[in-house]
C-alpha cells in the first residue's frame, strides 16, 4: 500500500473535519475520502493502515458508509477479502446522500409536524400562533420535499443546466422577471 500524498492527506483530513460539520463522524468521513480518492478498491486492513484507525471503527465506518449507500462492497479476483470502493459520480453520490437526508431527517419532522398539529386542533390547548407557525414548517418540509422528489427524477445535464441558469431564472415570466 502505497501511503497517500500530502495532497491525498490534506483532501482526507478536510473531508474528515466537513463530515463533523455536517453530522458525520470524522472517521467516517475520511474513511469515505480514502476510498473515494483511491485508484482501486481497498480493503479494511488497508484502509486502518493508511488512516491509522482501528480495524473495528473501520468496520463500523464502512457499515454506515455502505448505509448511506455511497460505498460498495467488490471481490476481487483471487482475494478473499472484502474489498471497498466509494462510487465516483459525485452527482448520484450527492443524490444517494440527499435522498439518505431527506429519509431520516426530514421525513420524519414531516410526520412529527402533523402529529402535533392534529394532537393542538384536538385540544385546542394550544395557541393559534404556534399552530400557524407549525403549518408553516410543516408547509415548507412538504413543498420541498415535493420539489426534490422531482428534481431528484432530472438527468444529470438537466440538473446541471438549471443550476447554471442561477439568477437567470428569475428574469423569466413568472419570476419576478
Amino acid at each position: 500500500m502505497i501511503p497517500p500524498g500530502p495532497i491525498q492527506q490534506k483532501f482526507i483530513l478536510h473531508w474528515g473535519e466537513m463530515g463533523t460539520r455536517w453530522g458525520i463522524n470524522r472517521t467516517v468521513a475520511q474513511i469515505h475520502a480514502l476510498l473515494y480518492i483511491s485508484a482501486r478498491p481497498m480493503n479494511a486492513e488497508e484502509i486502518a493502515e493508511t488512516l491509522n484507525v482501528a480495524r473495528s471503527n473501520v468496520s463500523t465506518s464502512l457499515k454506515e458508509l455502505q448505509g448511506w449507500g455511497i460505498v460498495n462492497m467488490v471481490h476481487i479476483l483471487g482475494d478473499k477479502r472484502d474489498h471497498f470502493e466509494s462510487m465516483r459520480d459525485v452527482w448520484e453520490m450527492f443524490r444517494a446522500v440527499l435522498d439518505e437526508r431527506k429519509r431520516r431527517e426530514v421525513d420524519p419532522t414531516v410526520r412529527m409536524l402533523a402529529e402535533c398539529i392534529a394532537e393542538a386542533e384536538k385540544t385546542k390547548a394550544t395557541d393559534s400562533d404556534t399552530i400557524q407557525r407549525l403549518r408553516d414548517l410543516r408547509d415548507f418540509f412538504e413543498t420541498t420535499g415535493a420539489w426534490y422528489t422531482r428534481i431528484r427524477k432530472w438527468p444529470t445535464s438537466a440538473i446541471v443546466k438549471f443550476i447554471k441558469l442561477g439568477d437567470k431564472v428569475l428574469k423569466m415570466p413568472g419570476f419576478g422577471g
